[in-house]
C-alpha cells in the first residue's frame, strides 16, 4: 500500500504530526528514478509563543510559508551551508512546522537534504509528485512505546520552550539517541 499524505493529514498541531511521521517515506524523484526513505526523526515547531520557532519574531518573508495551508515545504537555509526541510501543519494562519531530521541510513537534516537533492527551490509549494518531494504511507504503524521524545536540538536560546519533549526519535533507527 502506498498513500502520498494529503494536505489533511498535516493540518494537525505540529507536536501531533511529528510523532505520526516516523514510518512514513519520504520520497524524492529526479526525472525516472525515485528514492524513498524511511522516515525516522522530525521536530516540532508550533505557534506564535514558541520561542524555538522561527515564527516566535512574527511573519517575515522567511517565515510566511509557515502561515500557510499545511502540506507545503519550508525550507531555508542555515549556517550558510545547510538547507533544512520542514513540512508545514496546522490551520492557515497559525505558523506551525515540522523538521524532518533524519532518515533511515542519513542522520541529520543538513546531510538528508544534500542527499536528496533538496533546496529553497521547493520552498512554498506543496509536497506533491509534481514537485519531486512527497511523504507517503507505506503501511507501516510505528507504536508509541518504540517512539522516543526528547527537548530539541540547537536552540538552548529558546529556554522552557527548548526542554519541550518535541523531537521524535524511532527506537533502534538512530545513531545519535541520547
Amino acid at each position: 500500500m502506498r498513500r502520498i499524505l494529503k494536505p489533511n493529514f498535516f493540518a494537525r498541531t505540529a507536536d501531533v504530526v511529528a510523532p505520526e511521521l516516523l514510518g512514513k517515506y519520504l520520497v524524492r524523484a529526479h526525472g525516472d528514478t525515485e528514492r524513498a526513505l524511511m522516515i525516522t526523526e522530525a521536530e516540532a515547531y508550533d505557534g506564535f509563543l514558541d520561542r524555538a520557532s522561527h515564527a516566535a519574531k512574527g511573519k517575515t518573508k522567511r517565515t510566511e510559508v509557515m502561515y500557510g495551508k499545511a502540506g507545503h515545504w519550508y525550507v531555508y537555509l542555515i549556517y550558510g551551508m545547510y538547507e533544512m526541510l520542514n513540512i508545514v501543519t496546522g490551520k492557515e494562519g497559525y505558523p506551525s512546522a515540522v523538521l524532518i531530521r533524519g532518515v533511515e541510513k542519513i542522520d541529520g537534516p543538513g546531510k538528508l537534504t544534500r542527499e536528496l537533492g533538496v533546496t529553497r527551490n521547493l520552498n512554498a509549494k506543496p509536497a506533491s509528485k509534481g514537485n519531486g518531494l512527497w511523504i507517503e504511507d507505506r503501511g507501516i504503524f510505528v507504536p508509541k512505546n518504540n517512539i522516543i521524545a526528547t527537548p530539541r536540538i540547537g536552540v538552548a536560546y529558546a529556554g522552557e520552550w527548548a526542554k519541550k519533549p518535541w523531537r521524535f526519535i524511532m527506537k533502534g533507527k538512530n545513531k545519535r539517541v541520547p
